[in-house]
């Protein structure tokens, strides 16, 4: 299995992947795996009350042709606290969409993966990768 950043064949998008990869590295302490187009750390197991179930990333980053996309699960929780120190970012349920690295508080950052991975926690059990 090779690196799982070398989805990212486009310089800039490589540079951008490797600056965010190293944040999730030393919050989670977890090597980063490929999960389709999206790079993950740690991983848990979902049942839905329907029955279906699978597994998938416990948080992680994708980088997309006008933004930058950071998955911080289960998505229940909006950290209105950490929002509001993060820099400029669009909310989708699970996503948060920023423009640039540049213009984040990566302090914000590394307190909302903690805090995702925290609330993903009280709801299944989260494993490293």
């Amino acid at each position: 299995m090779g690196n799982p950043l070398d989805v990212f064949t486009d310089p800039e998008k490589r540079a951008k992947a490797e600056a965010i990869d190293a944040v999730f590295r030393d919050v989670t302490g977890w090597s980063p795996r490929l999960w389709g187009k999206m790079i993950g750390y740690g991983e848990y197991h979902y049942t839905y009350d329907s029955g279906r179930e699978g597994d998938f990333l416990a948080t992680g980053f994708n980088i997309r042709a006008r933004d930058v996309s950071l998955h911080i699960l289960p998505g229940y929780t909006d950290f209105p606290d950490i929002a509001a120190r993060l820099g400029p970012h669009k909310r989708g349920k699970s996503c948060w969409y920023i423009k640039s690295l540049d213009a984040v508080d990566e302090t914000a950052l590394r307190d909302l993966i903690k805090a995702g991975l925290s609330d993903l926690a009280t709801l299944y059990e989260v494993k490293p990768t």
